[in-house]
Formats: C-alpha cells, structure tokens, sequence
C-alpha cells in the first residue's frame, strides 16, 4: 500500500470526527454542553488555570465517546451476533464514557459552585420570603406554554410527544423551583441531575428529539426565574 502523507492523514482524522458527529447523539450532546459551560466560563470570568483544566476534561469525554464509536463499528464490521465477548467489549468502552463523565461533572462543580455560592446568600434571603403558590404558578404556566407550542408548531400531543418536550420542562420548572427555595448548592445539583435523568428517558423511548428536550429544558428554567423575578 501506498504511504501516507501528512495531508492524507490529517484529512482521514477529520473524517473521523466528521463521522462521529453526524452520526453520534452523544457526540453532538457532549459538545453542546461543552458550548455551554465555555460560555458560562466567559460570563464568570474564569481564570486561566480553570479554564484550561475545563478544556482538558471536556476533551477528554469527547475523545472517550470517540473511542466508543470506534470499537462499537469495529465490532458490529467484525460480527453481528450477540456474542458476550462482543457485549463486554462495548460495555468497558461505555464504561469508559461514563467515568469520563461523571470526572468532569465532578471538575465542573468543584470550579463553578464556589462562584454561584457567592451570589446564593444575596437571592435566598428575598427568595424564601415568598409565598409558596408561585411554584404552583410556575408548573401551571409551563403547562400552558408547552400545549401552545405544541400546537403551534403541530407536533405531538399535548401529554405526550411533540415540540417541546412536557415532562422535561415540567421537570426543569420543579428543579430549578428546589433549587432557588433550598439556598443549597449540593440539593440544587441533585435536583437538576433529576432533570437530567428526566430528558434522558425522552431521548431514550425516543418520544421527543434533542431539540424538543433541550427546548422543554430551557422553557421550564426561564419560566420559574422569571415568575420568582417578578415577584420577589
């Protein structure tokens, strides 16, 4: 076979990522929230060192999830039956995501949690003063919002399916609620990783897109700040 060059190689390697981007959820998952977290790095002006180690974790999911792929293709190109040796080499390369994942949760609460903690005591204290029912204002103005966009967008049901998802929505509205009532930064994780779980199952039963699930997500949190704004 004909060698290389370094033209070859670098276009062969962007192949790949190409690849696994179009046809990996995770994959484009992962670098959404990458996005994200970058952005929110820039508005808590990070310093150097913090964001450099943010990079090296979220590079180091991405480049999991890569590997993943590749020896799940390598795999089904080798056989297509349910061989158990075939199961356990996909389960440690799952495996392997999954570390890298819960490593750069871990990284990212212990360098964004210190800069939100700062700012809990000056919202907790007007925030517990408030009366109980806006929660309830909260949930029911979310429902009314998502069977709009349901039905604006013709998509769906209005319990089931469509454009944005419901259940995450309602999810994101009772997570961010725990979140603003507690003042504690570990319930506040618990309750968004809730919400987490929630929008995963919709993606898994596949009943709702990645679009649909990150809109019902942002819905739901935008709706129960703006309800505790202007009202506290």
């Amino acid at each position: 076979m004909k060698s290389r060059t370094i033209i070859d190689s670098f276009n062969y390697a962007f192949d790949g990522v190409v690849y696994a981007f179009k046809t990996q959820r995770n994959i484009r998952l992962h670098c959404l929230s990458a996005g994200i977290v970058l952005l929110v790095s820039l508005v808590l002006k990070l310093t150097k060192v913090e964001i450099i180690i943010l990079l090296g974790v979220i590079a180091f999911v991405i480049v999991t999830e890569m590997i993943n792929t590749a020896v799940e293709v390598a795999i089904d190109m080798i056989t297509r039956e349910q061989h158990p040796l075939a199961a356990i080499a996909k389960n440690v390369a799952a495996g392997a995501v999954l570390t890298a994942s819960f490593l750069a949760a871990v990284v990212g609460y212990l360098i964004f949690f210190p800069k939100f903690e700062t700012m809990i005591p000056r919202v907790i204290v007007s925030l517990q003063r408030t009366p109980s029912y806006l929660s309830l204002i909260a949930i029911f103005l979310t429902v009314v919002l998502v069977i709009t966009g349901k039905a604006w967008t013709q998509t769906g049901r209005p319990l089931q399916g469509g454009m944005p998802s419901g259940h995450t929505a309602l999810g994101a509205t009772a997570g961010t609620t725990i979140s603003l009532l507690s003042g504690n930064g570990l319930i506040a994780l618990m309750a968004f990783f809730l919400v987490v779980l929630v929008a995963e199952s919709r993606l898994e039963t596949k009943i709702h897109s990645p679009l649909e699930v990150l809109a019902g997500g942002l819905l739901g949190f935008f709706i129960t700040l703006f309800i505790f704004q202007i009202m506290v």
